[in-house]
């Protein structure tokens, strides 16, 4: 049990109510970490301090089974030692708002020991450090390549090593980097959620990478071979006579690298229709109609 527990409340700092659900929680935390992160306030100490605070809050109902412990620990109180060892029960809001356990006076409950004394003598223990959050953004390349990044981390620069092929939403946890410890205890940990920026062509889905490549009706019909791009150059892809729009290719091994494995990339084709035929074009294209060759594509749902 922490004292700051007893003190703070943590769903007004993130300004979410009571009751609210874990995504709404994390919804309020991402934006007034943006709103309030140092790099974004430089110069401004009041900011700083409330990073610090909604880095703290969000470290305990950010994570469903310590908020339960928050809740139950803020609704009934905690025990705290009586005289000559015993333990008594008394109700957080009892011992903040000046009444004991029965209503009478907390001195009394405890043989007229201060208050501050009872909560001194129980943090006297190596108490671990707080966690921290924070948000870092690479761009496509970056979290491909892998980098080193320095983050201003509870007011201390910290480099962050990002491995190669690191995803969207990844979080990185710094042992030891997160807030100082209390008499002799360890340092908390820091917490780095990734944000990746989108790439113009591919699309990524794990380790895979996925592109969407026009062909011509010539091209579907009749088959070729394109060059399609790839994050390293071009590959030669064979398209099949008879190709139908949406049909997807598999290119091994030219997807993400990661520590892992390397993913593939998707080829994805789509019949690009001319729009602007020439007299000549169109008589052709007449004429395989008049052959036969426009069969009905729609046979299979009769009509």
């Amino acid at each position: 049990m922490r004292k700051e527990w007893l003190e703070t409340d943590y769903y007004a700092e993130l300004g979410v109510a009571k009751n609210a659900e874990q995504k709404d929680i994390k919804k309020a935390f991402r934006k007034l970490a943006r709103d309030h992160h140092p790099d974004a306030n430089e110069g401004n100490p009041e900011a700083e301090t409330k990073f610090k605070k909604i880095n703290q809050a969000h470290e305990v109902l950010g994570d469903a089974e310590t908020r339960k412990e928050y809740d139950h620990a803020r609704d009934m109180g905690t025990f705290v030692g009586g005289p000559q060892g015993a333990q008594q029960y008394v109700r957080v809001e009892d011992l903040f708002a000046g009444q004991g356990a029965g209503g009478g006076s907390p001195f009394d409950a405890f043989s007229g020991e201060r208050l501050s004394d009872l909560f001194s003598r129980s943090t006297r223990r190596p108490q671990a450090g707080q966690d921290v959050a924070t948000d870092l953004s690479l761009t496509f390349h970056e979290s491909l390549s892998g980098v080193t990044k320095q983050l201003n981390i509870d007011g201390n620069t910290v480099k962050v090593k990002i491995p190669i092929g690191v995803d969207d939403e990844t979080r990185i946890r710094l042992k030891g980097k997160g807030g100082p410890g209390a008499h002799g205890g360890p340092p908390g940990d820091a917490f780095v959620t990734v944000h990746v920026s989108e790439h113009p062509l591919f699309a990524r889905s794990g380790r895979n990478l996925g592109i969407t490549v026009p062909i011509s009706f010539v091209e579907a019909a009749l088959g070729a071979e394109i060059d399609v791009p790839t994050l390293e150059g071009s590959v030669r892809l064979r398209i099949p006579a008879g190709t139908r729009t949406g049909k997807t290719f598999r290119v091994s091994e030219r997807g993400v690298a990661t520590t892992k494995a390397r993913g593939d990339l998707l080829v994805t084709v789509g019949v690009s229709v001319p729009t602007n035929l020439t007299e000549k074009q169109r008589d052709s294209l007449e004429e395989l109609r008049e052959n036969g060759f426009d069969d009905n594509p729609r046979a299979h749902l009769g009509v």
